[in-house]
């Protein structure tokens, strides 16, 4: 395991946006920073970077956390291994301690296949450049593309040989094991390097090919692609390595690695189809460019783009396979909220044949000269397809509706329309009814959609709550189906408790009452003390972590509970405190009901108000208590109307004795709240 004291190096040494702008492209606004969420899709952004706090908070999703939290989410990763990415990005070296054996195969599983990659791809490199084979197959044949040393290398192109299985032995001699060489895709670890024969044989998987290695946004390699160079009917011209626990396909962009500082800056990204299309811009000079690989456009693809830039220019073959590959992609942009463009080189042109032919200026110019809105090159390319035919007509003017659909601005929308209807010679009203058909039937089926999940949510919210109650309700058993007001006041006690974590993680080690001896009692402690004293459980177990830290650490020298929950190992733990970071104080129904009256502000903002400290602390307490009263009344209502119901008047005469007793406990909190309006 990684010392506590390397983590606090780590966290201390990270720069939020530094981390985090690896993968997304964030714009200043005032102290914080903006960009588009990458964990869900979003058109405009709600991903919020506050270098001061070291934080990041998605408004839209709710993700929330520190720099070592967005490499655990964005990378699917461990915290340990997190924490060496950022290390390594700041230079400190990490020496671990003895890990358990859970956390050494947990962490093995996705490092191993990294270092399984990283031995491979170095060795392919090895390969082109140092073997007599290498240079007279592979290295001939990147110098017959065009390709320059220097732009080989960039890229990590390599070699892999015919015979022999070298790289299977070589791994062997190393000592990699097996499982994380070979792909199993039942458990859906291992490389896929190499692949196992039915009679147990290991084999090189990419042999007689060039390699074209895969890399994630931050730099890993996650993967492999093999071209043959012979002409063999019996293969497939590319060779990949299969989705694994460390790479899926549909999840990655040839070159993005290279290209996103070069996208960010330009605002702009060019999109081709091949890994050579990619390297041969590149070594043009136009580096904003990445490629899909030779397979089918994909969402997660698109949203990879999105982090960056919103602007897309696609390049395709101008033969007839690379306009209709062009088609396919165009909707799937628009309803990301992309604008397109779209440039069909020359015919007997790819982007790799006509960048080594022009340089960057002249390839620039020819796009820019060349580009055209998506509307205008599928109208023009389906009308040619139609000619004078009724129904092919009328099979164009559905398509280019379906794709104005798509567009989530509705002014840009209503620009489309009106010059679609102009260039198709039809009415614009018509046109603008058959989007709004589209737009509505779509917007019913996410509705739907939408009511499913949350059901689903509800129900489990419900099983929750009749927990929550049933601890709070003083051990009287509880029905499995609970009213409605019983829901509403276990949402309002779960709001009550975050309330006071949140002061808890705020100023939970500033003093608050100084005691009989001259000491001080901190924020947190009182909280906690009090919460004890009165038998008040927390509703949540993610909250009573939160209380037992700060119990457990409190006492540390140089203990501040914003830092020590906010870059917390438990990423839950981090991850709420993060939010409750963020949010703003919402005062309660009780307190906003009095704060109108008397003309209070209604929001108070903790960062920058903790002098009511003092007031706050005992406010938010009796607002708990006040809760968890009006639960347990209510509950002894609902226990009369069932022993009524069933004569049990034992029950009653017991439960009407009590009655008094928490009605003037109510009576008091009610009391005491009304005198503690806070006034600013």
């Amino acid at each position: 395991m990684i010392p506590r004291e390397t983590i606090d190096r780590v966290f201390a040494a990270a720069r939020i946006e530094e981390v985090v702008g690896d993968y997304v492209s964030l714009k200043r606004r005032g102290a914080n920073l903006i960009g588009l969420c990458p964990f869900h899709n979003e058109k405009t952004g709600s991903f919020t970077v506050s270098p001061s706090k070291g934080i990041y908070k998605c408004f839209g999703c709710g993700k929330s956390g520190h720099a070592v939290g967005f490499i655990m989410e964005i990378e699917q990763c461990g915290f340990a291994d997190a924490v060496k990415q950022i290390a390594k990005k700041y230079h400190i070296e990490i020496e671990e301690r003895e890990m358990t054996a859970e956390e050494q195969q947990r962490q093995d599983d996705r490092e191993s296949m990294f270092v399984v990659n990283e031995f491979a791809n170095k060795w392919f490199q090895d390969q082109l450049w140092n073997s007599e084979e290498g240079q007279a197959i592979g290295l001939s044949y990147f110098r017959e593309r065009g390709l320059r040393e220097d732009t080989i290398k960039k890229f990590q192109l390599g070699y892999s040989p015919e015979r022999g299985n070298p790289l299977a032995k070589a791994l062997k001699v190393k000592g990699f094991a097996e499982k994380y060489i070979v792909n199993n895709p039942e458990t859906n670890i291992g490389t896929g390097v190499c692949g196992k024969s039915e009679d147990g044989r290991i084999y090189d998987r990419f042999r007689d090919r060039v390699i074209f290695p895969i890399h994630t946004v931050s730099g890993k390699t996650v993967a492999f692609a093999g071209r043959i160079l012979k002409k063999n009917d019996k293969v497939g011209k590319y060779v990949n390595s299969p989705d694994s626990l460390i790479y899926s396909k549909t999840n990655e962009l040839y070159g993005l690695f290279l290209a996103k500082q070069a996208i960010a800056k330009a605002d702009l990204c060019y999109l081709v189809e091949g890994q050579m299309d990619v390297i041969s811009m590149h070594q043009a000079g136009i580096e904003n460019v990445v490629a899909s690989g030779g397979t089918a456009l994909t969402k997660p693809q698109i949203r990879l783009i999105r982090r960056f830039t919103p602007n897309i220019t696609v390049l395709y073959d101008g033969d007839a396979a690379g306009i209709h590959a062009a088609l396919r992609g165009i909707d799937m942009f628009l309803e990301e909220g992309f604008n397109v463009k779209v440039v069909l080189l020359p015919d007997g042109e790819d982007p790799d044949s006509f960048a080594n032919s022009h340089n960057a200026s002249d390839f620039i110019d020819y796009i820019q000269q060349h580009q055209t809105d998506f509307i205008r090159f599928k109208g023009k390319l389906l009308s040619e397809e139609a000619g004078r035919d009724p129904q092919k007509r009328a099979n164009l003017i559905k398509d280019v509706v379906e794709s104005i659909a798509q567009i989530p601005d509705p002014i840009t929308r209503q620009v489309y329309i009106k010059d679609s209807a102009d260039r198709l010679h039809i009415q614009e009203q018509l046109l603008m009814r058959e989007v709004s058909r589209l737009r509505r039937e779509k917007a019913i089926e996410n509705t739907k959609k939408h009511q499913e999940e949350q059901h689903q949510q509800q129900l489990e919210e419900e099983v929750a709550q009749t927990a929550v109650l049933g601890r709070l309700s003083g051990g009287v058993e509880q029905e499995q189906k609970m009213p409605a007001s019983a829901n509403k006041q276990a949402a309002l006690l779960d709001e009550n408790f975050r309330n006071l974590l949140q002061l808890i993680v705020r100023y939970g080690e500033r003093p608050l009452y100084q005691l009989q001896d001259n000491t001080f009692i901190s924020v947190g402690a009182f909280i906690i003390a009090q919460l004890q004293a009165d038998g008040i459980e927390s509703p949540n177990a993610l909250y009573q972590k939160i209380l037992n830290e700060f119990t457990a650490h409190a006492a540390e020298d140089g203990f501040t509970a914003e830092n020590f929950f906010k870059f917390h190992p438990d990423t839950q733990i981090s991850s709420l405190a993060v939010d409750l970071i963020a949010e703003k104080y919402q005062l309660s129904r009780i307190f906003s009901k009095q704060s109108i009256s008397e003309n209070v502000v209604q929001e108070v903002s903790l960062q920058t108000d903790a002098d009511h400290l003092t007031e706050l602390v005992p406010q938010l307490l009796l607002e708990l208590k006040y809760t968890i009263i009006n639960i347990r009344i209510d509950k002894m209502t609902e226990l009369m109307k069932e022993a009524q119901e069933k004569d049990d008047w034992e029950l009653m005469r017991e439960l009407l004795s009590s009655q008094p007793a928490l009605m003037e406990i109510k009576n008091q909190i009610s009391r005491q709240l009304g005198n503690r309006v806070i006034t600013l």
